[in-house]
């Protein structure tokens, strides 16, 4: 794409803007860092252009406290640009031994949510952070999935988050991107720190 510009424009009967404005699926797959940070980023645009966001956190705990979750919550609330609504799903990571049911139930219940306000039109964009993994342990169905992204009306963009998206996720989406691992503080024992990972 040299100078932005499109390397094959398709023959489907519309008008450049009408397919600069289509709404996207996007994914952020792959073992490196920087998925959900994408996302995030992604979402300040949007708050700056006005947009409801709505960000729907799958996994990691409603305990823990994240700074884009502060940012964006002072952004929505600020009056200005789009007013941002937080959703946390999940008491932590699967490895941490917890009742795998009661997770599950809750990652069900949190897609249930989406494909609700997706119906509505509730926000126009949607940051599913982590959402790769409820569908990858079967607690939600990519099929399902599929098919309300591909249904969705009006011009709702989706971004969803998380290692290894499913084949089905990654060949539905208009955007994929691979974080790659080259390396990271953890392979030298360095932890995660502040201001870094959260």
């Amino acid at each position: 794409m040299p100078e932005g510009r499109p390397a094959h424009v398709p023959d489907d009967g519309l008008t450049t803007r009408q397919r600069r404005v289509r709404p996207l699926v996007i994914v952020h797959t792959g073992a490196g860092k920087g998925k959900s940070t994408a996302a995030f980023g992604l979402a300040l645009r949007a708050w700056n252009q006005g947009w409801p966001i709505g960000v729907f956190q799958f996994v990691k705990s409603a305990k823990w406290r994240v700074g884009e979750e502060r940012a964006l919550r002072t952004l929505g609330a600020s009056g200005e640009g789009g007013p941002v609504t937080w959703h946390k799903m999940g008491e932590g990571w699967s490895w941490i031994q917890r009742d795998p049911g009661s997770q599950a139930a809750q990652a069900a219940e949190g897609w249930a949510q989406i494909a609700r306000d997706l119906a509505a039109q509730t926000y126009r964009l949607y940051v599913l952070d982590e959402f790769t993994y409820p569908v990858k342990w079967g607690w939600v169905d990519v099929d399902e999935v599929v098919s309300v992204l591909a249904a969705r009306p009006g011009s709702q963009h989706v971004v969803i988050t998380g290692r290894d998206a499913h084949p089905k996720l990654v060949a539905r989406a208009d955007l994929v991107t691979e974080m790659t691992k080259v390396k990271h503080p953890m392979d030298s024992g360095q932890k995660g720190q502040k201001g870094i990972e959260w």
